[in-house]
Order: structure tokens, then C-alpha cells, then sequence
């Protein structure tokens, strides 16, 4: 594991356009920080450029304070985990795992060793003679991972492993990747523009807008105190409201006198909770979410409150993607 630094990073593949404007970052040994930002952020430059997959413009970045950015990819001692698991078809399970390794020339005991603890620990071991067309798509993640976690990088790169699988196995998958990076103690970068990803995983969630961090921060902070008004919808839902801006959770439907009063249109159920739409005193729409909510009337008019300490920066026309 690596102490990674990024200073004044830019990239731009048209000479006009900044996919990366001047970005720095810097991810502590053994942490796992998240980038989280729309498409066209610029989140998966970043990841091309630290693997030495695409060439910067300018800036520098360091591995335990050694400069990496002028170094071929196999000098890197990074290992990238893709969207699409990048598997050789025509490899069993055990040969893509060690294909790395024999590349850089491991002596045939060691890849043995290597290839057969990255298997366990992804919790593949009885696939290692396995053609790798017949496994699912979160069996062929795993091994994807276990490949990364056989070269030992000082840097783990995971550009959205887990948006080509479903929602059950995109939930087990991120245990999986949280619990390796904790067990091996991992400096890892995860891109993604999946916000309950970053915020249930992430040590620390970077939100990248237009080649820019706007904010780095620990899943609580952003969420509750974003930077912008960018920041605070990119993360979740956000209530405009005249003193500003209020998440829908944060909103309590109350039979005392509230903030203030609002009709009920429209219902969304979801099990273990809802969504209740409003509509406020100037017209103006408001998402009220409930855990346990009790039947309301549709139509009815009922007080709004909130605790003014959770306000926070109401996003505005130039808050859009």
C-alpha cells in the first residue's frame, strides 16, 4: 500500500475542453476514497492516468513520495479493476489470475502461492480450472479483483466494478470489496457515479464536477454539509425551500404548527417506507420521506417542520450536470 499524491493535475484530450483542471488529492496509506461525479466528470481519466493508462498535460503524482507519473504502467505497482472485467476468454480462471504475474516474470512457485490466496480470499478457490465464459457476472468481478489483489499494488483502481451486475449482487459485492480492502489494508481509489456506493463504502467521497473536486470529505460530511449547491443535489434529493435547502428525510410531517403548511399529492410506497409529495404555500413541490408512515389523505393539508441546523446550499440552474 501507497501514500498517494496528486498535485495541480490537468488533462485535456481536445486542447480546448479541461477534462481534469487542476485536481489535487491526496489518499492516506490503506484508505479507501471514493470519486464520485456524473459521466464526463472527469473521474475516469484520473484512474487511466494513475495507471499509466492515458498520459497527463501537467502535474505530478507521487507514490510514497516517489514520482510515478513519467513511469511505464508495470512500474506503477497499480492495479486496475474495469467495468467490464477485462478477462482473457480463452483462460481458465487460475491462468487469468496469474497472467500479470507471469508477465513480470514471478518465479512458478510464487504465482502458485499468489494466485491461489487472491482465489481465497474473493471466495473462488474451487474455480481455479474454470473457463471463465460459464461464470456469472459477479463470479467473473470476483476474479477480475483477485487478479488486481495477485500483483500486491501499492494503489488498487476500480473504475464502477459493479455497475454491469444486479442489485443483489452489487449489494454482496460491495461487502466484499470493503472487507479485502480492510483485510489487506489497501490505499484504494474507487470511481463511481453511484452515490450509495461511495457513501456506504468510502472512507472518505470526493464529488467531481467539470474536471474540479468541489468536495472531499467523510460520507457524513458531504451528505449533511455539502460545499454547493451542486454538491448537495448530487447526493441526494434536495427540497428548495425559501431558507434554503432541506433533504426529504429531514422534513418531519407533524401535528403541531410546523414551518409550514402543505397539501398532499401524491403517495409512493415502499415497504419499509415513503415518499409523500407535496405541494407548499408558493406552489412549490416538497418530498417528504417517512420511515413507518402512518395512512395520510391525499388532498389533505397538513404542517411541515425542520430542524434549521440541516439546512444546506439549495442547488440552482448552474448546479445541472
Amino acid at each position: 500500500m501507497a501514500e498517494v499524491s496528486i498535485e495541480k493535475l490537468t488533462k485535456s484530450y481536445d486542447g480546448k475542453v479541461k477534462v481534469l483542471d487542476g485536481l489535487d488529492l491526496h489518499i492516506a496509506q490503506g484508505e479507501l476514497v471514493f470519486m464520485l461525479g456524473p459521466s464526463g466528470c472527469g473521474k475516469s481519466t484520473l484512474l487511466r492516468i494513475l495507471a499509466g493508462l492515458t498520459p497527463a498535460d501537467s502535474g505530478a503524482i507521487s507514490f510514497d513520495g516517489r514520482n510515478i507519473l513519467t513511469l511505464p504502467p508495470e512500474k506503477r505497482h497499480a492495479a486496475m479493476v474495469f467495468q467490464n472485467y477485462a478477462l482473457w476468454p480463452h483462460l481458465n480462471v487460475f491462468d487469468n489470475v496469474a497472467f500479470g504475474l507471469r508477465m513480470a516474470r514471478f518465479p512458478r512457485e510464487e504465482i502458485r502461492k499468489r494466485v491461489t490466496s487472491s482465489l481465497e480470499q474473493v471466495r473462488m478457490e474451487g474455480f481455479a480450472r474454470s473457463a471463465v465464459t460459464q461464470l456469472s457476472g459477479g463470479q467473473q468481478q470476483r476474479v477480475a479483483l483477485a487478479r488486481a489483489l495477485a500483483v500486491d499494488p501499492a494503489l488498487l483502481l476500480l473504475d464502477e466494478p459493479l455497475s454491469n451486475l444486479d442489485a443483489n449482487l452489487r449489494d454482496s459485492m460491495r461487502r466484499e470489496i470493503k472487507r479485502i480492502c480492510i483485510e489487506r489494508k489497501l490505499t484504494a481509489l474507487y470511481v463511481t457515479h453511484d452515490r450509495r456506493e461511495a457513501l456506504s463504502m468510502g472512507d472518505r467521497v470526493g464529488v467531481m464536477h467539470r474536471g474540479r473536486l468541489t468536495q472531499l470529505g467523510t460520507p457524513d460530511e458531504i451528505y449533511n454539509h455539502p460545499a454547493d449547491g451542486f454538491t448537495a443535489r448530487f447526493l441526494g434529493d434536495v427540497n428548495r425551500l425559501p431558507e434554503g435547502g432541506i433533504r426529504p428525510e429531514r422534513l418531519k410531517i407533524t401535528d403541531g404548527p410546523g414551518k409550514f403548511r402543505a397539501r398532499l399529492v401524491e403517495r409512493a410506497f415502499f415497504g419499509d417506507s415513503c415518499e409523500w409529495l407535496f405541494e407548499g404555500p408558493g406552489k412549490e413541490r416538497i418530498l417528504v420521506r417517512e420511515l413507518g408512515a402512518p395512512e395520510r389523505r391525499i388532498g389533505g393539508e397538513y404542517a411541515l417542520d425542520y430542524d434549521p441546523a440541516f439546512l444546506i446550499p439549495a442547488p440552482g440552474p448552474d448546479d445541472e450536470e
